[in-house]
């Protein structure tokens, strides 16, 4: 199987991505020549990271029968002060909200995300420190 990714350049540094017929802009602000028409790409990295293993959860915790009132996925992430600026630490907070939550389970579901189906967290494991967080807001 192969992902492929169509990157288009449409003005000063803006690019505009086709992603399986979904269209995503990403820009640099004003102050870096850019318009701020779209996020930075790096911070792509966080969402793409949020997205993976928040998906993997939600199908994992249904499966269980426990269905969270709201689910947040928090990635916080430290960047380098040198160049190539890059992340080397990550830490993933996973919030979720209701009553009587069966942590136990949100735990597990967090695990088995985290340690077999998520592969953008596979990858990033590979390359920096990932920290974890659960959170249950009643």
């Amino acid at each position: 199987m192969k992902h492929v990714v169509d990157m288009a350049w449409t003005d000063k540094v803006a690019f505009e991505a086709d992603m399986d017929g979904h269209k995503v802009i990403v820009d640099a602000t004003e102050e870096s020549g850019g318009s701020d028409l779209g996020p930075r790409p790096k911070k792509l990295m966080l969402t793409a990271l949020a997205g993976c293993t928040g998906v993997d959860v939600i199908m994992i915790l249904k499966k269980m029968k426990v269905e969270p009132e709201a689910f947040n996925v928090i990635v916080e992430a430290d960047v380098t002060e040198e160049h190539p600026k890059h992340y080397n630490k990550m830490k993933v907070v996973y919030q979720f909200k209701g009553k009587d939550l069966p942590y136990a389970k949100l735990e597990k579901a967090v695990k088995l995300s985290e340690e077999k189906y998520c592969g953008v967290t596979a990858v990033y494991q590979k390359a920096m420190e990932m920290e974890t967080e659960i959170r249950i807001i009643k």
